[in-house]
Formats: C-alpha cells, structure tokens, sequence
C-alpha cells in the first residue's frame, strides 16, 4: 500500500445514495482504508461515517477553491458524485496533486475537464469515468470483445428503471444529460454522427424478450470503445421504463445488454449478445465501479498507483478483474 493511500479518500457527495454504497464498496474492499464522507450537510455525512466505519465527515464547500478544508487537512483522492460546475474539485486535487475521479459529465461537456488537465497535464491523475454506471458496461464490453478476432459492431441497450433514477443530484445529473443536448452521438460505418428524432429510436429487446423503445444516449463508453476497439459501428440506447422484474412483480432491477458482432477466433461470422444485472438497482453496481477506479488508482489493486495523466475506465482497470467483481457483488451475467 502507498503511504498516500493512507490518508482519507474524500468522497464528496458521500451521504447522497450512491456515494454511501461506494463507501460500503471500499470498505468491503479494503477494510483499512480511511474514508471522509464530504457534503453540504455535515449531520447527513456524519451519519453516513458511522454506519461505514473507519471514516469520518466534513463540510464541502464546492464554491471555494480549497473547498472549504482546513490548510493541514490531506487526502489520497478526490471523489466526485455531483456535477460541480465550478470545477473547484477538480483543482484542489490538481493543486494537492491527487488522484481525481469524475462520473456526471456528458460528451458534450468534457471540455473544460480535458483543458484543466492540460493546463497542468502532470499534476493528478484524472479519472474521467462519465461511463455507464461507471465502467459496468463498456468494460464487460471489453472482456466479451476477446472472443472476437475483429470486432465490426457494438450495442447496448440499457434499461434504467423509472423508480430507480436515484436521489437528488442523480436527478439533476439525469435531466441535464438528457435534456441539454439535442442529440446524441454514435458511430456509425466508421463515421460519428450526431442524431436526434428518429434516427435516435429504435426497438430493443429486454431480458425477458420484451421489446421496449431505445432512445441513443451518448455516455463515455462510446468514445472510450472507439478507441479501444477497431468497432466500425458503436451505438447505445437507454430504456428509462419497467425493468424486467418489476414487470413479474419483483422490485427493481437495471439492466445492461451487450451485442457484439463480428468476425470470431474460431473464423466464423456472428453476433453474441450479453445480459447483466442487478436485482438491485443501478446504485450498486455504480458504487463498485467507482471503488473499483478509486482502489486502481491508489495501488490497491492491479498495479501501482497511477502516475499524472488523463484515464478512461478501459486503460486502468483489467476488464476480467471488474467482470468478477460484478459478480462478487450480485450482478448476475448470462450470454443469451
């Protein structure tokens, strides 16, 4: 372990839903690790401390540059569950020169993370992990892809439960992403287009062989998978309705469907296509992914801590590694 990692992670946004599972998930994880919960309502946070255990609470005070911490306070990452306009988490961990882990921001608006970083390119790692649920999907993708000799298309379809969109800032999160932009964007024939009406529908099909209407979201995953893969085509529709057993009467769950197509290793054509989920609910499996960067990035697993630089999700982490770790924590997988 580094000496680093010693210090507390700060989670800013940890009494909020998903911020108190993802220090449940570090606590599981790593029992020692020191965690601060940080929010507005320093009550709300403290409560949250208690019940994980080995952590503690502050006020944050995101309008302030040194957000609100007292000068000889020191922390081993900066975690992020809100969209913080100001960007003042950001430039306190490039300041203190600490790992920093973002998950609210839209294609359409990384660019004042990405100029930040390269304003000052080696001061922090910056995790830029805007991706479905926080790697949940798109790393999956990765891990199934090595079947495939090449790649030629990749689809999701995700279905976020109507009851499960989450608390207060998931909310605001969700009205932005999807109402700010007019379109959103895929790859299509190895050409990205910005599409909206209905280019933008489709009919999916869910778990349970329902077929639901998709509409094109564009998370990180899209870009980061372009990348990563030779994929001519990558497109990524979400389904906000009914999950599958809510429809059979069972609470919520989230769902996350991976079609894959292309040319095999066995030199046979096809088209493979991969269901999670989570009996859950999104929070769950969003809090490990973002334990999952948080560990990564302090050298708690898979390798050393994380040099300065600028990450997506696929770069860091061992798809096999996260894939098991869904499952660890009640993601059930089945290829359909």
């Amino acid at each position: 372990m580094s000496v680093n990692s010693q210090r507390p992670v700060l989670i800013i946004g940890g009494s909020g839903l998903v911020g108190a599972q993802t220090a449940k998930a570090l606590r599981r994880l790593h029992p020692t690790l020191p965690l601060t919960i940080g929010g507005r309502d320093l009550a709300r946070a403290d409560a949250v401390a208690k019940e994980v255990g080995g952590a503690d609470a502050v006020r944050v005070d995101l309008e302030r540059r040194d957000l609100g911490q007292p000068e000889g306070r020191a922390y081993s990452a900066v975690v992020v569950f809100t969209k913080d306009d100001t960007l003042n988490s950001m430039k306190y961990a490039q300041a203190k020169g600490l790992p920093y882990v973002s998950i609210s921001s839209g294609v359409f608006e990384m660019g004042p993370e990405v100029a930040h970083y390269i304003h000052q390119p080696a001061s922090a790692p910056i995790f830029m992990d805007s991706t479905w649920l926080a790697g949940a999907a798109m790393l999956p993708a990765l891990h199934f892809a090595r079947e495939f000799k090449t790649l030629e298309a990749i689809e999701f379809t995700v279905v976020l439960d109507e009851q499960d969109v989450g608390g207060p800032a998931a909310h605001a999160d969700f009205d932005r992403l999807t109402n700010v932009a007019t379109s959103s964007l895929l790859l299509q024939d190895g050409r990205w287009r910005w599409v909206r009406g209905a280019d933008a529908t489709r009919t999916v099909t869910a778990v349970d062989g329902t077929p639901m209407q998709g509409q094109v979201y564009s998370p990180f995953d899209v870009l980061a998978l372009a990348a990563a893969t030779e994929a001519r085509s990558i497109r990524f529709d979400m389904v906000v309705g009914e999950s599958a057993t809510r429809r059979r009467g069972e609470p919520y769950s989230t769902e996350i469907i991976i079609e894959l197509s292309g040319l095999k290793q066995d030199g046979m054509r096809g088209r493979v296509r991969h269901e999670l989920v989570h009996p859950e609910g999104q929070a769950p499996v969003t809090a490990l992914g973002v334990a999952i960067a948080v560990e990564r990035l302090l050298g708690l697993a898979g390798g050393p801590p994380v040099a300065p630089g600028l990450y997506l999700p696929h770069v860091l982490i061992d798809p096999a590694y996260f894939v098991r770790r869904l499952e660890e924590f009640g993601t059930q997988i089945r290829r359909a």
